[in-house]
């Protein structure tokens, strides 16, 4: 019997995964060929997708892109020298761009099927939360700060300072919240997590209870991803049904449960308080802090909020200690991260490795250049109000400390590639309007000076001469410090960021001679 796996993931999905897995089954029933069919996560080699693997004594074999019209020939060669077919990848596993991560949180990715709790278990699953149960809360907190995580939403504070301070905080009620409203440009790892390893999520988010003492959780997801909300849901019955959620968390005698709840799709409801509002039923708008949402948040009552990739880390943690954590990475950036490459990438998709490898031996080692063929010209990292880094800056370590010193950051890991076509100045505009248009309105620096930036662009864009852009430059200079220093959250405190690197490092497509940097 043919043992085949295709990814069930939305991006698989999207070009045909579904139709080439019927395709197969009606083509192995009609030649009377026994076939077992599984469909599992996916890998994260996005360009290969739909990636088919086949069971074999050197292990999984892959073939991709496979389309259903390939459906014939391909088991053709499958029951004979299946190395022979165009398609044929070999071992999956001795691809080069997956050989070379670093691989921890996305450590089942394409190998288990999202909703089988055998197989999760089977992979290491659910050994974090058996060990938390053995520790008291103040252990598992200390565990949590010894690994030296850091938040992987963009802000990349000290996971432990957060727990210790929920921890402290006097309440009858507490909760935990996953911020799953991935916004970010060229950003899917949160994605690919929900819809592909979803216990994970639940064992992390189910220790941060236990840990802080919170007793209910909440995961807020987009509305644009459907189907991480349907797979959340399905396991999260299933965990409670096997006894890891609920009154009695796997015997331990102490209360979690969890919901999931589906935001409106408003960029700004990323930001933590904002989410809050929106969970409570209100309109998402930015809270002043103090008080801090790990004291006063959901409800007015102290509240553990983190991202995804954040929580799931939680578990590793736990089942391999925080020394094995702390291993991976450099400085202050310890553990791993998964990239996500996207954009105009010859090679897009995720890579997980820990901190320290350059942005050149993500976007041009792993990502093989642009898919144009043509000259890179910059990459965003960070999302929509990333800076944009040029080649020179490419030997940067991706680091949070490295990456701040230079005017960036890396946010959620996402990266997306521009060749050399790319006209930076409507990106600088872009950036601008999208904060005027994602604005909760609550403070003036955001929801006026981003209007006015698009309009001081456009007047430089339109300058008769240098004096008139000259005037205007100043004009937007001084306009992006109002955002980054007046704006009350990071919506508009981070829109000068690819404004400025923009106008600093590519000059001439606003019509300069000179760079920012030199005037």
């Amino acid at each position: 019997m043919l043992k085949l796996y295709i990814p069930c993931d939305s991006v698989a999905r999207a070009v045909g995964a579904d139709d080439l897995a019927v395709a197969l089954a009606r083509e192995a029933e009609r030649r009377q060929l026994p076939i077992e069919l599984r469909r599992t996560s996916s890998r994260g080699l996005y360009w290969l997708e739909p990636l088919l693997e086949l069971e074999s004594p050197e292990g999984r074999l892959g073939f991709g892109p496979v389309t259903a019209a390939d459906v014939p020939a391909l088991l053709d060669a499958l029951q004979g020298d299946a190395s022979t077919h165009p398609l044929a990848l070999g071992p999956v596993e001795e691809i080069p761009y997956l050989k070379s991560q670093q691989r921890l949180l996305f450590a089942r990715a394409g190998i288990t099927r999202p909703l089988s709790l055998d197989d999760y278990r089977a992979h290491g699953g659910f050994e974090g939360l058996t060990r938390a149960i053995a520790l008291s809360g103040e252990e598992i907190v200390t565990a949590v700060l010894d690994s030296g995580l850091r938040g992987r939403g963009g802000a990349a504070f000290p996971a432990g300072i957060k727990w210790r301070t929920v921890r402290g905080a006097a309440a009858e009620q507490k909760y935990v919240v996953c911020n799953a409203d991935e916004g970010d440009s060229g950003t899917f790892a949160d994605r690919m997590q929900m819809e592909g390893d979803p216990f994970l999520l639940i064992e992390g988010m189910a220790i941060a209870g236990l840990a802080v003492g919170a007793t209910m959780g909440y995961i807020y997801v987009r509305s644009e991803y459907p189907q991480a909300v349907q797979t959340l849901r399905a396991a999260i019955e299933i965990a409670r049904e096997a006894g890891y959620l609920g009154a009695n968390v796997g015997g331990s005698g102490r209360a979690f449960d969890l919901e999931v709840r589906v935001g409106a799709g408003a960029y700004i409801c990323g930001e933590e308080t904002a989410l809050l509002d929106s969970l409570e039923g209100k309109r998402g708008v930015v809270r002043a802090k103090p008080p801090l949402p790990a004291l006063q948040g959901l409800f007015g009552l102290p509240t553990l909020v983190h991202n995804v990739l954040t929580l799931t880390s939680v578990p590793i943690i736990l089942a391999r200690g925080a020394q094995f954590y702390r291993d991976f990475g450099m400085g202050r950036s310890l553990g791993t991260m998964p990239f996500q490459l996207a954009g105009n990438i010859r090679h897009g998709g995720l890579v997980e490795r820990a901190f320290g490898l350059t942005l050149r031996e993500l976007v041009e080692g792993y990502g093989g250049g642009t898919a144009s063929g043509r000259p890179l010209k910059a990459a965003q990292v960070g999302g929509p109000l990333g800076a944009w880094v040029p080649p020179s800056q490419f030997d940067t370590p991706l680091d949070y400390e490295a990456f701040a010193a230079m005017g960036a950051m890396l946010g959620h890991g996402g990266v997306v590639v521009a060749d050399e076509s790319l006209d930076m100045a409507h990106m600088a505009r872009f950036a601008l309007q999208f904060c005027a248009e994602e604005s909760c309105g609550k403070c003036t620096p955001c929801r006026i000076g981003s209007t006015r930036g698009v309009e001081v662009v456009d007047r430089l864009l339109a300058a008769p001469d240098a004096a008139a852009r000259d005037e205007q430059v100043i004009l937007l200079k001084d306009l992006c410090d109002t955002l980054t220093y007046g704006s009350l959250c990071a919506l508009g405190g981070m829109t000068a960021y690819p404004v400025t690197s923009a106008l600093k490092h590519f000059p001439a497509d606003f019509g300069l001679e000179t760079s920012e940097a030199d005037q």
